[in-house]
């Protein structure tokens, strides 16, 4: 009795090894979510035959799951932002991104995705998408309206706007709720459906990588219906199997920070298993331990005029920023504990954030002891701010004088 084959996507196999090909194609694709179906949709009207594999029972991926708000802009503005009234400049664009994405920024790649934008725009359309010409004013994580443009990064907030000539560039589809992504993959699966030269493989789990002598990969293995099935790729395999968050050892060991984060989001599919068949055959992973972290602390917007303190008392940055940004910021503090600060007056909870009321009171002082904060530097904290804001200032953080006001007891 033959000892059966193991397969694992840290380990690409050899030509050799394949007993035959039940499956070929000139492009095999892993991954069914929002990139496996632009590559299948590219890959089909360049004229090649495309195998595409899902995972699940259903196309979706992690793009089902998100609002599918696509930051597109630049080159004079897309019609939604024209005909909202907004003109946007690809430089003004590029130099938004590569001063947001800081020090790991690769400027090629984000002149490149800005100078193409509106052409991204209108490859949208094309596949049936639609955005209202509208523009969704308050400040919000998404836009539950069916409005389409909106600001969803930290364009209007300091250091940006030293940069930048601020642009609101989120694109939503015209979708009431938070609806997009699932619209979004209907929309792509449709067009994918449609295309005679693409067949899709459900209920498949890609395994491992094909190589031949030279290491140029080949093909790759995948199980259905609880059989290795070997798959010829003639032009090549594109890897779009998400990224690891739902990985608990590749979290730990490339993004250990992100363990101190409360919950990950994700679909059950992010396990890492295209990253790591991608490295199996000597591809470089970059930036892994990056991640985005949320921190939804808006809408309602009047909570920006509320302050983030960290466990000694201090202010750490403007909260007129975006929010993953606030999430990016708050790891870099000492202690466990963040509390965001706000007027009780007209208070409203915000809706996605999954935190406690962790303490209030009729006066600072009171305040600074029900948080058992007594021996920090919060009283002088919000004293100072009080004292700049009536003055229309934050010298520490530039907060956009829209946003500040005194708090109150």
């Amino acid at each position: 009795m033959s000892k059966e084959k193991s397969f694992t996507p840290t380990r690409a196999i050899v030509v050799a090894d394949v007993p035959g090909w039940d499956i070929e194609t000139d492009v095999a694709i892993v991954g069914f979510g929002g990139a496996g179906a632009c590559a299948a949709i590219e890959a089909a009207d360049a004229g090649a035959s495309v195998a595409l594999f899902e995972l699940t029972s259903a196309s979706g991926g992690s793009t089902a799951l998100s609002s599918a708000e696509i930051y597109m802009g630049g080159n004079g503005g897309t019609p939604i932002q024209q005909a909202c009234g907004f003109s946007d400049t690809t430089e003004d664009m590029i130099n938004y991104l590569l001063a947001s994405i800081g020090p790991l920024a690769d400027e090629e790649k984000v002149r490149a995705y800005c100078e193409g934008s509106t052409e991204h725009y209108d490859w949208l359309v094309g596949q049936g998408a639609r955005y209202k010409e509208s523009f969704h004013e308050p400040r919000a994580v998404m836009a539950l309206t069916d409005d389409c443009l909106l600001y969803t990064g930290s364009e209007k907030a300091w250091p940006f706007v030293d940069v930048a000539k601020p642009c609101p560039r989120g694109h939503n589809l015209q979708v009431e709720g938070d609806n997009g992504g699932p619209l979004l993959m209907k929309i792509l699966t449709d067009q994918v459906d449609a295309r005679e030269s693409i067949n899709v493989y459900y209920d498949a789990r890609t395994l491992c990588l094909v190589v031949d002598d030279d290491r140029a990969v080949v093909g790759i293995v995948v199980r259905m219906d609880q059989q290795e099935h070997f798959v010829r790729a003639i032009r090549g395999v594109v890897l779009c199997a998400g990224g690891f968050v739902m990985n608990q050892k590749m979290v730990a060991k490339f993004a250990p920070r992100l363990q101190l984060a409360s919950m990950p989001i994700g679909n059950p599919g992010d396990t890492g298993t295209g990253i790591q068949m991608g490295m199996s055959v000597g591809g470089a992973a970059i930036n892994m331990g990056e991640g985005f972290v949320s921190v939804p602390f808006y809408p309602p917007e009047d909570v920006t005029k509320g302050i983030f303190v960290n466990e000694q008392g201090q202010r750490f940055i403007n909260e007129d920023v975006y929010h993953a940004r606030v999430g990016d910021a708050i790891f870099k503090q000492p202690g466990q504990r963040i509390y965001l600060i706000v007027q009780a007056e007209g208070f409203k909870r915000p809706p996605y954030l999954n935190a406690d009321i962790a303490g209030t009171g009729e006066s600072i002082d009171e305040l600074v002891e029900d948080l058992g904060m007594v021996d920090t530097v919060l009283a002088e904290t919000l004293a100072f701010y009080n004292r700049q804001a009536a003055a229309g200032k934050d010298p520490l953080f530039h907060k956009d004088p829209r946003w500040l006001t005194p708090l109150e007891p």
